[in-house]
């Protein structure tokens, strides 16, 4: 069945009550913390937030007597919105509740669209981006190049992940093998693992010790069974492929922070289908091109597009093979997806 489409008022009004509740909910959770701030609660301290749900968060104490400690916090009504891998000054009150008093800076954050187009933060002070993708569902370059796009404006190197590389077979081992080629032409860190039989799982740690990483990708590719892999006693949810898509299921419901033993750490965010770049800019797409650098600014006219016009660089290394004809496409349709007020 077709998914019913609202108008104008019917999506108003939802939003309306939507706000009107989470009004509530924000001055219940102020009253809580007042009672708490009035009560007895410790001295200042900093702390790791790990988890996010809703008005509070798991916090993770990192310094002085109760370090390593997880606690159930309540944030005061005056704080930004708060994600996973925030840093922050926090109070532990009684049975395990504390309230969080400041926010730190953050050294990265990486941002996605909600479901209106309103940019939202979903993980902070990642230094490694790791995308990830499978035989099936089948991988797009279009979706691996949207996720390098938004690697490079946030700042956030990115590895590229190809798991259950168990389902390789003669029917997509050419497609895999031209995909792949692609990125390891560039320079992209590349690696192929099967989190089910275990194949290049030690490589991946390695790559992943000492870091704090994110794992992106579409649903279905094998977020959770990594996370079960290189976590044992973890047991993220795993789901099935739909039947009827091929595409995945969505198992993670909240983006969580895990420690690997041997040093680093690892966020788990919930499956994205599409990662939307409503946020950025044509010369933001063009940065995240990296095979573009050294063109942009030698087409014959400033205000090039790069799609007929003579003398245009980026056309000229097309044709000479310089510039692969998968990522002009995906070039070319990321732009297409971008407001008009970016292109």
């Amino acid at each position: 069945m077709a998914k019913r489409q609202l108008n104008r008022r019917q999506n108003w009004r939802i939003e309306k009550i939507q706000g009107e509740r989470a009004a509530r909910a924000a001055k219940r959770e102020s009253r809580v913390v007042e009672t708490l701030e009035g009560g007895d609660l410790g001295p200042e301290q900093t702390g790791l937030v790990i988890a996010h749900f809703g008005v509070q968060v798991e916090v993770e104490a990192t310094d002085g007597e109760l370090s390593g400690q997880v606690f159930r916090c309540h944030l005061r009504a005056n704080l930004p919105t708060l994600v996973t891998g925030d840093r922050v000054v926090w109070r532990p009150g009684n049975q395990g509740i504390g309230v969080i008093v400041a926010q730190l800076p953050r050294d990265t954050e990486l941002c996605r669209p909600d479901t209106r187009g309103q940019l939202k933060p979903v993980a902070a002070n990642v230094d490694l981006i790791v995308i990830v993708f499978a035989p099936l569902p089948e991988p797009h370059a279009n979706l691996i190049d949207r996720y390098l796009v938004a690697a490079e404006h946030a700042g956030i190197r990115p590895l590229l992940l190809l798991n259950k590389a168990d389902l390789i077979d003669a029917q997509n081992e050419t497609a895999l093998n031209a995909l792949l080629g692609v990125y390891r032409q560039l320079g992209y860190p590349l690696l192929e693992v099967s989190a089910l039989e275990g194949d290049g799982m030690e490589q991946l740690k390695q790559q992943l010790d000492g870091n704090i990483s994110v794992f992106v990708g579409q649903s279905g590719v094998g977020k959770s069974s990594l996370v079960n892999s290189l976590l044992p006693g973890v047991d993220t949810r795993v789901g099935p492929l739909s039947e009827l898509t091929g595409k995945g299921t969505h198992t993670t419901t909240t983006a969580r922070l895990f420690h690997f033993p041997g040093g680093g750490q690892l966020i788990d965010s919930p499956g994205i289908r599409e990662f939307g770049l409503v946020h950025v800019s044509r010369d933001d797409v063009e940065a995240g091109f990296i095979e573009f650098a050294d063109l942009l600014g030698h087409c014959r006219f400033r205000d090039c597009k790069h799609d007929r016009e003579p003398g245009c660089a980026l056309l000229k290394a097309l044709e000479d093979g310089r510039i692969q004809p998968q990522r002009m496409n995906s070039y070319r349709h990321i732009l297409a997806s971008l407001p008009e007020s970016e292109y």
